[in-house]
């Protein structure tokens, strides 16, 4: 039996999505410690995410699993790839994709950057998540601006047929309540892009501490929306 995937998506490249990652991953682990996880970064460019998976959970997976394409460059893919004479090949990381899929009973997978982020010379973000066609949720950072970059991405997500669960309201920075119903107004998202609004994640000193990270995952209304 498949495992449950879920495919975390941003709106940019700055929007938080590691962060929700290691909270959901916290979250499976403090309140489902029976059942295993996996988490995925199909590409990285440059140290970062990858790294951190390893440094903060015992993951039984090699490093390959975790990144199967790996570039040294912190640039987009195919740009990155051209710098190492290399190509982004996608079979690969479909290849992993799968047997980690086959493995463990929650695949955590983290994508890069927006929904129009190049991946190829001809594919971008949106396109992988279409293709692949797993269960996503939107990760979107609390700032100015990011009313309309939730509807671009969602518009987006809507015309490549994604399948996005909800959208994730993520605090890159300290912020009141009021801040966040004035910059990200769950409400007003909501009725714009016709999409659920699961919850925010309040900003963390620490982004490290696995347990108020699990908190913090246990207020979204993730389950919901996503079924375990």
């Amino acid at each position: 039996m498949f495992a449950n995937t879920l495919f975390i998506l941003g709106t940019d490249t700055d929007a938080g999505k590691t962060v929700v990652t290691i909270a959901l991953a916290a979250y499976w682990q403090k309140y489902y410690p029976q059942r295993s996880l996996g988490i995925m970064k199909p590409i990285q460019s440059g140290i970062g995410d990858k790294e951190t998976y390893q440094s903060l959970f015992n993951l039984q997976q090699t490093q390959q699993e975790i990144t199967p394409l790996h570039f040294q460059a912190p640039l987009a893919p195919p740009i990155a790839a051209a710098k190492e004479n290399r190509q982004v090949d996608l079979a690969i990381v479909w290849q992993t994709l799968l047997k980690l899929q086959k493995r463990y009973d929650l695949l955590l997978v983290e994508s890069l950057g927006g929904l129009g982020s190049p991946v190829t010379d001809e594919l971008t973000v949106a396109d992988l998540a279409s293709q692949w066609r797993l269960p996503a949720f939107l990760v979107v950072p609390v700032k100015l601006g990011a009313i309309a970059h939730t509807v671009a991405n969602i518009a987006l997500a809507r015309q490549n047929k994604i399948n996005l669960k909800g959208i994730i309201l993520n605090c890159t920075q300290p912020r009141t309540e009021a801040e966040i119903f004035d910059l990200t107004p769950p409400d007003l998202i909501r009725n714009l892009t016709q999409t659920p609004v699961l919850g925010y994640l309040p900003y963390l000193e620490n982004c490290k501490d696995l347990d108020k990270l699990a908190q913090a995952a246990a207020n979204l209304e993730w389950e919901t929306y996503f079924n375990l």
